[in-house]
């Protein structure tokens, strides 16, 4: 059974880049992963993405672009405020403006850029580069 499925769907999708395939597939699907799939398709480090529905939990199906380097998710989810932000991108990302943090706020689930610009702060849920 798994505890995290966020941190399994990251973790799939950072082993088959890593093997070079054009897509994958996974199981189970939610809200979450759908929005972070959204967010990771928006700024162009994975391709299209569609959820299948099988009556078991769904099933998403990801086309992979070779664009990303390393994706995972943060654990614990680490609270951060409006200017902490940076604190974080230097643990999680290589260079600063190189990668996102996913972040879970009271107006959504978006980039850390989004919620430094809005100044707002959430949870960080998983990185990517």
């Amino acid at each position: 059974m798994l505890n995290d499925p966020l941190s399994n769907v990251l973790s799939v999708i950072n082993n088959a880049e890593q093997r070079g395939m054009r897509q994958c597939s996974l199981k189970p699907s939610s809200r979450l992963i759908a929005k972070v799939l959204e967010i990771m398709n928006s700024k162009l480090y994975i391709g299209s993405y569609k959820v299948i529905e099988d009556g078991k939990g769904d099933i998403v199906e990801i086309s992979l672009i070779g664009a990303i380097n390393k994706c995972g998710a943060i654990k614990p989810r680490f609270s951060v405020g409006t200017g902490n932000y940076e604190r974080f991108e230097r643990r999680f990302l290589p260079a600063k403006g190189f990668g996102i943090l996913i972040v879970s706020t009271p107006k959504g689930i978006m980039t850390h850029a989004d919620a430094k610009a809005r100044g707002i702060g959430g949870k960080l849920l998983a990185y990517c580069f």
